[in-house]
């Protein structure tokens, strides 16, 4: 059983590792690549979002062959992660829509708010139930 999540969370790291690169194809190459090309805007977004569908399912491929206590950290991390991204996310559009801070609200910041809450989730969780 060991060996099978071994190999399903390498698995899901490849396909992490792919989203990220796809990512910054779409993100960087219409400016740095092929000079705003709308075509192939529309090309790295596809794959990127294709990918991403990918790197869902494996991780929701993982989550299903773990067993109950694995899945209720996972639960109880996301469902927590789900709540403050929301929660945050929207209060921090709203100092941005009210001009109460400077900036403008960038999601940039809500997704690295969403890794960081998830990682630590999973953490406490974790040494919570073993």
């Amino acid at each position: 059983m060991k060996e099978l999540k071994k190999k399903r969370l390498k698995q899901l790291a490849f396909w992490t590792m792919l989203w990220t690169l796809t990512m910054a194809v779409a993100s960087f190459g219409p400016k740095f690549l092929w000079d705003g090309n709308t075509l192939l805007t529309i090309l790295a977004i596809l794959v990127n979002l294709t990918i991403g569908v990918g790197m869902i399912l494996m991780n929701r491929k993982l989550i299903m062959e773990g067993d109950e206590l694995e899945k209720k950290i996972q639960l109880e991390s996301m469902g927590l992660t789900l709540g403050l991204a929301v929660v945050v996310g929207l209060s921090y559009s709203l100092l941005d829509s009210t001009n109460l801070i400077s900036m403008d609200a960038e999601i940039g910041f809500l997704v690295i708010f969403i890794g960081l809450t998830y990682m630590t989730s999973l953490a406490l969780n974790n040494k919570k139930y073993q």
